[in-house]
């Protein structure tokens, strides 16, 4: 049997099991399995139908793709993925980039001496943090990580391009202690989302403590994680941060109350409001 013929016969089952996506799901797994794109792909050796069948088995089980395959891509990277940490979204690479504009902007304004610091509270897989580090190779960038979990997935997607994060092992509500008033920018996609919200299998996936945003509306993490970016921030410094889609006015209040003289909410591809940019009062 050829890799299409794999393909055609995964998706129908897949479609039955009633994932969302099944022939690009399938396709993905059978690239994994043949270690290529498809078009290049030698006929399947007998290892690579097994493999390619239990992968097929544990999505079917609605074990999430990325976790399946071992990996995901976050703007113009290829991350690891492992159970234990949060997979990336594609709204977090339009937070991921508004916090890289930012950054880029300082660097470019920035005197000969300045250093331009950029800290990622809550930094998981450290997809945000690698995408600034990467991006904007100029700033020093720093991913605050609870999970012990998370952070060896971080470690190892640091590694695969050259360590250009110091990832520190730290509550993020409190961590970077000494660099109070010394931080450019803030990124974060933190814990937030409502207790009364429905996760689908995939989601339920992703570790509770980088889910819940605490209180009855989600917001108790966001708020504490806005009260630290002013504390770390410059004056002038910028915060972005990810919220769900109900929760930008609460956070836009709570903001301007926290020494964030402008605030305005950034939205996503499907035009919903879902980050938070605000930044410190200038002095």
């Amino acid at each position: 049997m050829l890799w299409n013929d794999l393909v055609i016969q995964a998706t129908g089952w897949l479609a039955a099991k009633g994932l969302e996506s099944p022939a690009a799901d399938a396709r993905e797994i059978a690239e994994v399995a043949a270690g290529s794109s498809l078009h290049k792909a030698s006929d399947p050796t007998t290892q690579q139908r097994d493999r390619f069948a239990e992968m097929v088995v544990q999505r079917g089980e609605r074990v999430p793709l990325q976790h399946v395959t071992g990996q995901m891509y976050f703007r113009y990277l290829e991350l690891a993925s492992r159970p234990g940490c949060f997979i990336v979204r594609p709204e977090t690479e339009l937070v991921a980039g508004d916090a890289i504009d930012e950054a880029a902007a300082m660097v470019e304004a920035a005197g000969p001496d300045e250093i331009i610091r950029v800290a990622d509270l809550c930094t998981g897989s450290g997809n945000i943090a690698l995408a600034v580090a990467t991006e904007v190779p100029e700033a020093y960038v720093m991913g605050v990580e609870l999970s012990e979990e998370a952070l060896v997935t971080a470690r190892e997607n640091n590694a695969r391009y050259g360590n250009p994060v110091a990832l520190i092992h730290g509550d993020a509500r409190t961590a970077l202690e000494g660099l109070e008033g010394e931080v450019s920018v803030v990124v974060s996609n933190p814990p937030y989302v409502p207790p009364t919200v429905e996760l689908s299998p995939e989601v339920e996936a992703d570790p509770p403590m980088a889910l819940w945003g605490g209180g009855p509306d989600g917001e108790d993490f966001p708020k504490a994680i806005i009260e630290r970016a002013a504390q770390l921030l410059k004056p002038g410094g910028i915060l972005v941060m990810e919220h769900a889609e109900n929760q930008g006015e609460g956070l836009l209040d709570y903001a301007r109350a926290s020494e964030f003289e402008e605030a305005h909410t950034g939205c996503d591809y499907t035009g919903r409001p879902r980050w938070l940019w605000a930044k410190k009062e200038a002095e």
